[in-house]
């Protein structure tokens, strides 16, 4: 099978777990699909994944999202780099300390905003700013399961059939 029929296929598989429809052999057949497109993105990436992680975990995509940060010393909006299953990043005024935790509101199109704990797991210092990595903590797995779809539907807008 070519690429382009294999990600034809994979598209429609993806649009029927957008929509919850996906049961038995399709959910395994999408569920291995979206492992083997993360796998060749890290590798185009020349990205290693650590010990335990799933390529799909790992896999992070450029998305602007609005994301409401619960610090213990205040509230802050900012926009979000790039998403993934595990975390994401963020360009702040100034930088949090690294292990600092947090409650996190990420505005997710199409569905209700994702609400969970986070932690700060890296600060890059800027001229100005500071980026900021975040990792979600204890999320819950259907929140787990819509960053995932909002992951492949970046992935699969980079991709032309």
């Amino acid at each position: 099978m070519s690429f382009a029929d294999w990600l034809r296929q994979f598209r429609a598989l993806h649009e029927k777990a957008k929509q919850g429809t996906l049961r038995g052999a399709e959910l395994t057949a999408y569920r291995a699909g979206r492992e083997e497109l993360a796998r060749a993105f890290l590798v185009a990436q020349r990205l290693t994944l650590p010990a335990g992680v799933r390529p799909r975990q790992a896999l992070r995509v450029p998305r602007a999202l609005q994301a409401d940060l619960a610090f213990v010393d205040g509230n802050l909006r900012a926009m979000t780099l790039d998403v993934s299953t595990a975390g994401f990043g963020a360009l702040l005024a100034k930088p949090p300390k690294v292990g600092e935790e947090l409650e996190v509101t990420l505005r997710i199109p199409g569905g209700e905003p994702l609400r969970a704990a986070a932690r700060v797991v890296d600060v890059k210092s800027q001229v100005g700013n500071a980026r900021a990595s975040f990792q979600l903590v204890g999320l819950e797995e259907a929140d787990a399961e819509r960053l995932e779809l909002l992951v492949f539907d970046a992935v699969l807008a980079q991709l032309q059939d």
